[in-house]
C-alpha cells in the first residue's frame, strides 16, 4: 500500500505540473471564477474530461495518438482557428467598454460556457499532448495496479486545482472591481490565446 501511495502521489505531481501551466482552459475558469457564474459545473466538467483523457492514455491511446500526424495537424489547425478568435475578442473586450464590466461572463448561459470549455479542452492539440501521450506514456510504465493508481494521482491534481481555480478565483474580486483590473486580464488573455494559436499554427505547418 506504501508503494501504491508513492506511485500516486508521483501521478499527482506530475499530473499537477502540466495542469497548472497557463492556459486557455485555465484562463476561461478564472474569468467565470471571477464573476461566480457556473463555477461548479465548469469545474467539474475540466476535471471529468482531464479524467476521460488521463484514463484513455493510460489505457494505451497515447501511442495512438501519437503515431497519427494527421490527427494531430488537424486538431493543431482546428484548435489555432479558435483560440485565434476568441483572442482577438479579449483584445477587443480589453479596448472598448465592454471590460468596464465583466457583463459578457456573468451573462454567459451555462451551454456556452460548458461549449468554451469544451472547445478549449478538446480543439487543443496541447491537452492530448500533456494527458493522453505524456501522462499515459509514463503510467504505461508501471504494472496494471500501479498504473490504476498513479491516473488517480494526476486525476486528482486536475480536480484540486480547477477547484482551486475557479472557487479561489473569488478572493481577487475587490480587486476586479475596478475597471483597470478587467482590462489588464483582457489583453492577458488576449496574448495568451494569441500565442497558443501561433503555436499550435507552427505545430501543424511544422508537423512537430
Amino acid at each position: 500500500m506504501n508503494s501504491l501511495f508513492w506511485v500516486a502521489l508521483q501521478g499527482f505531481s506530475l499530473g499537477g505540473g502540466l495542469i497548472v501551466a497557463i492556459g486557455a482552459q485555465n484562463a476561461f475558469v478564472l474569468r467565470q471564477g471571477l464573476v461566480k457564474r457556473h463555477v461548479l459545473p465548469l469545474v467539474l466538467f475540466c476535471a471529468l474530461s482531464d479524467a476521460l483523457l488521463i484514463a484513455a492514455g493510460s489505457a494505451g491511446f497515447g501511442t495512438l495518438v501519437s503515431s497519427s500526424p494527421v490527427l494531430l495537424q488537424g486538431a493543431a489547425y482546428g484548435g489555432a482557428a479558435f483560440l485565434g478568435f476568441y483572442g482577438f475578442r479579449a483584445f477587443r473586450s480589453a479596448f472598448t467598454a465592454q471590460s468596464l464590466s465583466a457583463e459578457g461572463a456573468a451573462n454567459l448561459p451555462l451551454g456556452r460556457a460548458l461549449a468554451t470549455a469544451a472547445a478549449f479542452t478538446y480543439l487543443n492539440p496541447h491537452v492530448y499532448l500533456d494527458t493522453v501521450v505524456l501522462l499515459g506514456g509514463i503510467a504505461g510504465r508501471y504494472a496494471v495496479d500501479e498504473r490504476v493508481w498513479f491516473a488517480g494521482g494526476a486525476m486528482t491534481a486536475s480536480l484540486v486545482w480547477f477547484a482551486a481555480l475557479g472557487y479561489g478565483a473569488r478572493l481577487l474580486a475587490p480587486l476586479f472591481a475596478k475597471p483597470l483590473a478587467w482590462r489588464v486580464l483582457d489583453t492577458l488573455i488576449g496574448v495568451v490565446m494569441s500565442a497558443l494559436a501561433l503555436s499550435l499554427l507552427v505545430s501543424g505547418v511544422t508537423g512537430g
